[in-house]
């Protein structure tokens, strides 16, 4: 959609409650909503979803973005008809004037350091710094800009590790971030995989952000089971992970190393025990109540 950066518009931004999603939407987008995100009304996280699920918080805001000149009380009567309610929830009508709206929910996106070299700066902040390893990524279709602390975790771990000239897999890659920054960093070559489009297409975009995109090969699926990795990055789900222990160590080079995340603390036992008979488990690190297990192959 081709709007100007510099076109003023009016934001509605309505606590859902128990309220229907879809209902909201159908009227938000029949006024001529432009956009419709959602966002936390209270301070409950929400964490790695499974690829093509949509997860909310318990208590949510919907926010979308309309023409300047949308009639609102109608909207919002509609609103109250259509939700068989007295009156509306909480709600604030703002006017951006000049602003680039897509780029509004992203203000509070900060340039962020992992480890000792890298940094992710949002596309609009300039580097002071010329010699910072830099890795330029905006959040969004899909998961994985550094605020969540098992993409965190990874970037700290890949930092730490000597990837000059190493070839390496990220396992169910999101935004890229991880593959991204592991070329940055000095890897060859990274083949990206991902079961959800809109990763794949947010890599792909990402890549070319950062320059990238002769190195790092993205696809759905694993295309040769024979290939072998020197560093393997599995940031996913617990249960995956499980299922993916026999195929994924089988990948890794001997005195290759896999960092394995996207798992709560109190499933690290559990994954462990799922890794030790293929690989050496070498240490687990933590941030919040999330985890990362590294371990090398002798």
């Amino acid at each position: 959609m081709g709007l100007s950066n510099h076109t003023d518009w009016y934001q509605l931004e309505l606590n859902l409650g128990s309220l229907s999603k879809k209902c909201i939407e159908q009227i938000f987008y029949d006024y001529g909503a432009v956009s419709i995100t959602y966002s936390d009304a209270g301070i409950e996280p929400i964490y790695e979803p499974l690829p093509g699920k949509t997860p909310y918080w318990v208590s949510s805001l919907i926010t979308g973005l309309f023409p300047i000149n949308t009639d609102f009380d109608s909207l919002k009567n509609d609103l109250i008809i259509a939700l068989d309610i007295k009156k509306l929830p909480k709600n604030s009508l703002k006017k951006l004037i000049g602003r680039e709206w897509e780029r509004e929910w992203m203000k509070d996106f900060k340039p962020m350091c992992f480890g000792e070299n890298l940094w992710v700066y949002p596309e609009e902040y300039d580097v002071p710094n010329k010699q910072k390893i830099i890795v330029r990524l905006d959040p969004g279709l899909a998961f994985g800009t550094g605020t969540h602390s098992t993409t965190k975790l990874c970037l700290e771990w890949l930092d730490s590790l000597d990837l000059k000239g190493k070839n390496i897999l990220d396992y169910g890659c999101g935004s890229g971030i991880l593959g991204i920054s592991a070329l940055k960093l000095g890897a060859n070559r990274v083949t990206a995989i991902d079961i959800d489009p809109q990763a794949i297409e947010a890599t792909s975009k990402n890549a070319l952000k950062n320059n990238v995109e002769k190195n790092i090969f993205i696809y759905e699926k694993i295309i040769d089971f024979s290939e072998k990795y020197d560093i393997i990055v599995a940031n996913i789900l617990a249960e995956p992970l499980i299922m993916l222990a026999p195929l994924l160590t089988k990948m890794l080079k001997t005195n290759g190393f896999i960092g394995i995340s996207g798992i709560l603390s109190s499933q690290v036992k559990l994954i462990e025990n799922a890794y030790k008979p293929f690989i050496n488990i070498d240490f687990s690190t933590h941030h919040d109540e999330w985890s990362l297990i590294c371990g090398s192959k002798k």
